[in-house]
This record gives C-alpha cells, sequence and structure tokens, in this order.
C-alpha cells in the first residue's frame, strides 16, 4: 500500500466521494497482492520437520502458491523439529513429546505462524476449543466456494472435528479405506459377494464360511484387519470399537470401566476369530513364512510372501486407498511371481448398522490447513487455504496414487482398473477423542501402561488361561490400582509397576 499513498492522497484532495475510494483501495490491494516488490511473508507451521527435509514439504504443498502468487514468500516452522533432540541421551530421546503444548508455541509466541498444517484430526479438536483456529465459514460464503463439491465424508468429518457444525480447516486430500475381497476364493467356497453397508456380524459370518478352520501354511482364512495379517489382537479390538465410544475407564482416568457385557461381547467375537483361524495367528503367519524357505533355510524371493490377500490365502481384508497401488502392481508382475492373478473388488468397510450407522474404520483425515487466530496475514492465510483446497491445485494432486482428491470432480478410477469406487466414499470417519481424553492423556503419560495391561490379560485369554469373563474382571481390578498409581505418579517409573515408562512395546508386567 505504500507505494500508494501519495495518489491517493491527491485523490482525496481532488474531492472525490469517499464511496469512490473504497473501490480504488481495493484496486490496490489487488494490485499489490500482484506486484513482487511488495512482499509478504506467510508463515506456516506443521506438527514435525526440520530444516532438512523441508523441500519435501515445498514440494507437496507451497511450490505451486509461490509460483501463482509471486509477491509471497513461504516460511515453514515446525512445531517438532526432529533435530532438537537428535544429540541428547536416548532415554531422553524417547520421552514423549507434549505435542499440543509445541503447537501452541508457535501459534502463540511473538511471531505466530499464520497457518497450521494438522496430520491429527483430534488435535484440531482441541485447537477449536480453544480458540486458537478461526472458523473458515464466514470466508467460505464470501468467496462463494461450493462445499458440496467435496466428498461429504470430508466435510462432515471436519464439521464433527470442529463441534459445532462449522468447518475449522480444509484438506485436499483423504485416506479412506475398504474392504477388499478375492472374488476366487468366494467362488471356490460358493459364498455369495460382499455388498456396500454390511455390518460387521455380517462380514464375521461370511469370514467364517470362507476359512478352513485349520489354519497353518495350508490354511485359508476369511478376513484380516489389515493388509499384513498377523497382527495384534488386542489392537484390533481397540480399532472395531473405535466407533462405538467405548471407554476403558472413566472421564476423570480415576475408575476402570471394562468389566461390561459390551466389552465382553467385544472381546469375545476377536477371540473367537483367532481360535478358529478365520483371522490368522501370528503362529499361522510363521508357519506360512517358514514353508517358504528352501532346504538351506533361505527364503524363497516373494515381495507378497506375507501378505496373505495376495497370496491367495486371505478372502477379505481392510486395506487403504493406496492398496491400488499394491494391486497394480501384483497384477501386472503375477506370471514373474508364478502366481494367479488376483481378481478383486472393494465394498465399503464393515460397520455397526444399529449402535453407529454411517461410521467407518480407518478413514484418515490429514493435511487440514487451519488459519491461526492470531494470524499478522489473515488474507494470505485464506488465500493459500483456498488455493490448496481449490480445483486448480486438485486437477494437479489429483495424479497422485496415495490419497484419494476430497473434490468429488476429481476421483475417478485408475487406468485400466474396475472397481467399486463409491466404497471409498460413502462413510464418515470414527469421532475422535474429547478434548478431556486427550488433555489427561497428556498429564498423565503413564495411562498408556492401561493398555499394556489390558493387552496383557487379553493375551490371558488367547491363550486360554483364563476366560473373556475372567480377565476383564481382573483387567478391572488391576486397573482400578493401577489408576490410582498413575494418578499419584502421572509421569516416570512407577513403583510395583513393571515395563519401559517412555519405550513401550512389551505387554506390562504387573506386580501390585
Amino acid at each position: 500500500m505504500k507505494p500508494h499513498n501519495k495518489k491517493i492522497r491527491r485523490v482525496v484532495a481532488g474531492g472525490m466521494a469517499l464511496s469512490m475510494l473504497v473501490p480504488l483501495l481495493a484496486a490496490c490491494s489487488s494490485g499489490d497482492n500482484k506486484d513482487p516488490n511488495n512482499r509478504h511473508t506467510l508463515r506456516i507451521g506443521t506438527m514435525y520437520g526440520s530444516s532438512q527435509d523441508e523441500y519435501w514439504f515445498r514440494q507437496q504443498y507451497t511450490d505451486l502458491f509461490e509460483y501463482s502468487h509471486n509477491n509471497i514468500d513461504i516460511e515453514i516452522v515446525p512445531a517438532i523439529d526432529y533435530t532438537e533432540n537428535q544429540f541428547e541421551e536416548p532415554e531422553k530421546q524417547q520421552q514423549p513429546v507434549d505435542q499440543l503444548a509445541k503447537v501452541k508455541a508457535i501459534m502463540t509466541g511473538a511471531n505466530p505462524v499464520d497457518i497450521m498444517i494438522i496430520d491429527q484430526p483430534s488435535l484440531l479438536s482441541q485447537l477449536v476449543q480453544e480458540n486458537l483456529v478461526k472458523p473458515l465459514d464466514p470466508m467460505i460464503k464470501e468467496d462463494k466456494i461450493d462445499t458440496t463439491a467435496f466428498v461429504p465424508t470430508v466435510i462432515d468429518g471436519i464439521k464433527e472435528l470442529g463441534g459445532d457444525n462449522q468447518l475449522y480447516a480444509l484438506t485436499p486430500t483423504f485416506m479412506p479405506s475398504a474392504l477388499y475381497y478375492n472374488k476366487t476364493l468366494f467362488q471356490k467356497a460358493g459364498v455369495e459377494l460382499p455388498t456396500d453397508g454390511m455390518s460387521w456380524d455380517d462380514v464375521f459370518n461370511m469370514a467364517k464360511r470362507l476359512a478352513s478352520g485349520k489354519g497353518g501354511k495350508d490354511g485359508t482364512y476369511g478376513f484380516t484387519f489389515n493388509q499384513w495379517g498377523g497382527s495384534d489382537p488386542y489392537s484390533d479390538v481397540t480399532n472395531y470399537v473405535a466407533p462405538l465410544k467405548m471407554k476403558i475407564y472413566d472421564d476423570k482416568a480415576e475408575k476402570m470401566t471394562v468389566n461390561t457385557d459390551q466389552w465382553a461381547n467385544a472381546w469375545t467375537k476377536i477371540v473367537d476369530l483367532y481360535k478358529n483361524h478365520v483371522v490368522p495367528t501370528q503362529e499361522d503367519m510363521q508357519a506360512i513364512y517358514s514353508s517358504q524357505q528352501n532346504n538351506d533355510g533361505k527364503g524363497i524371493y516373494n515381495p507378497y510372501q506375507n501378505q496373505l490377500f495376495f497370496m491367495g490365502k486371505s478372502a477379505m481384508m481392510i486395506g487403504q486407498y493406496n492398496m491400488l497401488n499394491d494391486i497394480e502392481t501384483f497384477n501386472k508382475n503375477y506370471e514373474k511371481l508364478k502366481m494367479p492373478k488376483l481378481e478383486w473388488d472393494v465394498v465399503t468397510v464393515p460397520q455397526f448398522t444399529n449402535e453407529a450407522p454411517g461410521i467407518g474404520t480407518n478413514i484418515n483425515l490429514s493435511t487440514l490447513s487451519a488459519i491461526n487466530a492470531k494470524a499478522a496475514n489473515p488474507d494470505d492465510a485464506w488465500e493459500f487455504v483456498k488455493f490448496m483446497n481449490g480445483e486448480e491445485w486438485a486437477k494437479f494432486k489429483s495424479r497422485s496414487s496415495y490419497e484419494m482428491p476430497s473434490r468429488k470432480a476429481f476421483i475417478k478410477p485408475r487406468d485400466g482398473m474396475t472397481y467399486n469406487l463409491d466404497a471409498f466414499t460413502k462413510l464418515k470417519p470414527a469421532p475422535q477423542k474429547s478434548l478431556s481424553e486427550t488433555k489427561i492423556e497428556q498429564e498423565r503419560q503413564n495411562l498408556y501402561l492401561i493398555g499394556q495391561l489390558g493387552q496383557t490379560e487379553f493375551n490371558k485369554v488367547m491363550q486360554g488361561q483364563k476366560t473373556v469373563k475372567e480377565a476383564l474382571k481382573e483387567f478391572e481390578e488391576k486397573g482400578n490400582d493401577l489408576l490410582q498409581k498413575i494418578k499419584l505418579k502421572p509421569n516416570g517409573p512407577i513403583d510395583g509397576v513393571g515395563g519401559d515408562v517412555y519405550g513401550g512395546g512389551g505387554p506390562i508386567m504387573y506386580r501390585g
């Protein structure tokens, strides 16, 4: 604006009406936005990063914007810099980082970032609750942006994060999941093909009909919870119940809430799937792996040897959108591997049709771009958010084979592939943790020990040492005692409780 101040004063002095001055100022502003001599700096915050890998972020997200806005310089500011503790002792490096505190520091400091790129949806909810990000709805309305051009899964999912039916961020891409199925195995078993909208019970019952039931290297399995199979069964329970918002302990983290019929039902279903070899156990996976070794103990090279779906040994699996890449590569090279071509398709992931209809699992909203409520350059910030989520950006980014575009017009099947594309866009993401849940987990980092205790008790059921009811009763009793210890010692080692507090990993050895 400064180069034009004299001109404006001359206009006013010449007696022009104020009503004529306003559009002149607007034109001046518009001209400045294209004037490379009138430079702005737009500060963009990221969750993680460092100066060494900044180039990747710029290639992905800012180069196109800078090219088309040649008067705006982009400064990348990571909330958590990888290099900060690079030379610390290993124990200190393993200590958990308070992500919210780090993000708030770059949003509220002396030189706050204008935009925050958020990869964890629950964090956006926290920032909304603390009034740290601006609602985008007024700007969306003013610029007449049609939100119906976006996948409802994305728009509805982001609105739920805000809690007041407003949009506090937008994202150009998202990572949905679907239920992939092997047509050949269904035809051999004489089982009808899956359809969109199936419940978890529908899928589990179908999987039981498809499984051979004998396990091991010669077994055929009905279902896997992920692409790799042989996963941690306790984690499968956690992912399975995510849409139901079932809690392990109360809001104050003082009392366990697991000794219930609802939890018993969930544990029983997952345990039965593994025990009956409907889902492969880790022992099954090891037997399959061993069967692929030569007599000299060396493995026969096969890049898909740990992926039962490609080997024709798993009829159904939950996979993310980017699994299409693997299928495309496999079906171009199956003859080299001396394996059958994969005949496949997808339907929507299973859902709880009564308790949580329309809610899916493994649907991730990432790269959420939000405007800092304290942004020094809110207009430039909105220009970036608008550009990043606009049609031109979507046109370029729709070529990505890893994430699905948020704009419906740019969602198309891969060249040469035919499948049920709608399966990826029909369901909404599972609810995120509440602000109170996230806050208490940050204040009491030892709460992760409750999860390890649950894993220990669940493993006892898997090994036949306890019934589900016995394990849940034990989990609740020991958990109540552990919660009180965590309340007194929220962080750091706790007397009488084994395990690496900061490392995690293995099951907890509870001694009290």
